[in-house]
């Protein structure tokens, strides 16, 4: 935990680096917290067998079937949250998927991570087949690349309804230990923040669009202010998010009918959500774009010839997302013209989850397009 000195200056040295220190006079000193008093916990929601397209349907409240026991026994602990859900997908970039992956598994935290490759015509599916981390629940190789939105809603799909969502980029360096905890921290001391990232660091520009810093007790978050439909980097980046499991509830997957990522989300949750989204400040990250071969700790096993193509190269080769963006943009503007106007709610659903279909409008044909576009484009 921070003390309230300590995580005012921290507030002030982010604040003074994007020209806004002044926004600190803006922040009331927090009076002392009271000292809190243990409450009851609910009990935990029984989760219900997955059924073939099921249509959502209101619920009975269970009841607790009595059992009695023969003897005394202790009262069991409340089943907790299971831990963090994290995504984690690559496309080529072997050396700098090793060193940042790796650099997430060197961690005494616990979270269940999902590995998904998107066709990569370099070894990294080699290198996540050798991991052996227990905390690694799957490993799926994509015979084509949908985009990154197509596989980022595959792993949100099989999310546990009450479960952290975390969604991390392959190119980001985590320089923070006990990283989980801190955005965790700032969740537990903000019930109305439902998404929380951080800003693009080296060597991209640092970059903070129009903020509100929210300070509660020790936690602090700067909680994105405007969210501009169309705006310039006016969003949370999707290079490191994570998500509250009632947001998830709200909004569903990220939209397949634009295919937008991080520049929609933020505006659906700003506009169109009880949920808040911003970013921390505790957290530090590194965004390096490719090493050289002779730092790769891939060597052993890539088998690329370097004086054609690196994986480096590959990569960018492949990658399509600008192009994408320039393309597509009407559907981005008509999407949230259909929210303004009441034809669609802030709820988007998935090609992954036909029940999330069921009740919402869906967009095959733009989805769909969106799909083609990588998969002619980027394999």
């Amino acid at each position: 935990m921070l003390n309230m000195k300590t995580l005012n200056d921290t507030i002030k040295e982010i604040l003074d680096i994007y020209g806004l220190g002044h926004l600190m006079t803006e922040i009331p000193a927090p009076e002392p917290a009271p000292i809190p008093v243990p409450q009851p916990q609910p009990e935990p929601v029984l989760e219900q067998a997955q059924a073939a397209v099921p249509v959502p349907q209101p619920q009975p409240e269970p009841a607790l079937e009595q059992v009695p026991a023969p003897d005394p026994q202790p009262t069991p602990a409340a089943n907790p949250s299971p831990p963090p859900f994290i995504s984690y997908v690559t496309f080529n970039r072997l050396g700098l998927t090793i060193k940042n992956l790796n650099n997430i598994l060197d961690s005494n935290e616990d979270f269940e991570m999902h590995i998904i490759d998107c066709n990569s015509k370099d070894n990294t599916w080699d290198y996540i087949n050798s991991l052996q981390d227990e905390r690694i629940q799957s490993k799926t190789r994509f015979d084509l690349n949908r985009g990154p939105i197509y596989v980022l809603n595959y792993n949100l799909a099989k999310r546990k309804p009450n479960q952290y969502f975390i969604t991390i980029d392959s190119d980001v360096y985590i320089k923070t230990k006990n990283w989980i905890s801190r955005f965790i921290e700032v969740f537990e001391a903000f019930p109305n923040v439902g998404l929380l990232g951080l800003t693009r660091d080296n060597p991209y520009p640092r970059h903070m669009p129009p903020i509100i810093p929210r300070v509660n007790g020790n936690a602090a978050y700067l909680e994105l202010r405007d969210a501009q439909i169309g705006g310039i980097m006016d969003f949370v980046p999707g290079s490191l998010q994570v998500l509250r499991p009632e947001l998830i509830t709200e909004i569903g997957y990220w939209s397949e009918e634009n295919g937008y990522g991080d520049a929609e989300l933020s505006p659906r949750i700003t506009h169109y959500t009880s949920f808040k989204a911003g970013f921390i400040t505790t957290v530090e990250i590194d965004m390096t774009q490719s090493i050289g071969c002779d730092e790769c700790q891939g060597q052993e096993i890539c088998a690329l010839n370097k004086s054609i193509k690196t994986c480096y190269m590959l990569s960018k080769q492949a990658n399509m997302n600008d192009s994408f963006v320039g393309n597509f943009k009407w559907k981005y503007l008509e999407t949230f013209k259909e929210m303004a106007e009441g034809g669609r709610s802030a709820y988007c659903a998935s090609i992954n989850d036909p029940a999330s279909i069921v009740g919402h409008k869906y967009n095959h044909e733009w989805a769909n397009e969106n799909f083609g576009y990588y998969i002619s484009r980027s394999n």
